[in-house]
């Protein structure tokens, strides 16, 4: 199986027979979220650090796109009747869109406010890194269910409010939010080929262990150590759930 470039999934995906897209009113649904964290410096960009919470989907999304190119350099050869060879120089950041809406109809209350202030808030550095000499934002992962996306920062948050209660508080709202991909280290190529190396990332859950990680990944538990000293962890025993761990290629691990 190929490394994943935009999502990566810890479960396969489930029955989609007609029984089980009719869904029974107390039936438990997976529901989508956008999860923030503090930015941590990363040679080449930044990766995911201590969690700041996130904003839940109050309804699945109907539809995520999510693109990704390349870069190709096209030398004209003078006089030749066709064009010279393209010359790959590398790919862009994915960038993912999604539209999440918000309705408080029932309630009557700030939720809908709250949420979309939330959103706002991840274009706008986070309170402790004001004073730094390099302010930032929050990173973003879309999660649903056992998918994940790669960590992001937000380039616009575009509201739509489309109710309001007679005292003028927005009730419900459209958000289109467009994410691109942050890259976590500087783009090492392969020797032989040229190609950059793909990076894949693994949220640790409860259970979860990095000599466990190690042995899925590199089939090595050892490779813990520098696993760790990789992602900066101190203390390999006591890895927060939903911590985000780096899994760079066995080879820059042992470099």
């Amino acid at each position: 199986m190929t490394q994943a470039i935009a999502l990566t999934s810890s479960a396969e995906p489930a029955d989609q027979s007609a029984s089980s897209i009719v869904t029974s009113p107390g039936a438990a649904q997976d529901h989508a979220s956008l999860e923030m964290y503090e930015a941590q410096t990363a040679p080449g960009g930044s990766k995911p650090g201590a969690s700041l919470g996130g904003v839940t989907f109050q309804f699945n999304p109907k539809e995520v796109t999510i693109s990704k190119s390349a870069q190709w350099a096209k030398k004209p050869a003078k006089g030749a009747k066709k064009a010279g060879p393209p010359e790959y120089n590398g790919a862009d950041p994915c960038k993912l869109t999604v539209e999440m809406f918000f309705d408080a109809t029932l309630k009557s209350d700030l939720s809908v406010v709250d949420s979309v202030e939330k959103l706002f808030s991840c274009c706008v550095p986070v309170d402790k890194t004001r004073t730094a000499n390099k302010p930032m934002p929050p990173l973003v992962v879309f999660k649903w269910g056992g998918i994940t996306s790669f960590p992001a920062y937000v380039t616009q948050v575009n509201a739509k409010y489309t109710r309001f209660a007679s005292n003028g508080v927005p009730i419900r709202a459209v958000c289109t939010v467009n994410l691109e991909e942050m890259p976590s280290e500087a783009g090492k190529q392969n020797p032989t080929s040229g190609v950059l190396a793909v990076e894949r990332v693994h949220t640790m859950v409860t259970g979860d262990n990095l000599a466990l990680v190690a042995y899925q990944e590199y089939d090595d538990p050892a490779m813990w150590r520098p696993l760790a000293v990789y992602n900066g962890v101190d203390d390999p025993m006591r890895i927060v759930p939903g911590t985000q761990i780096l899994l760079p290629p066995a080879e820059a691990l042992l470099a």
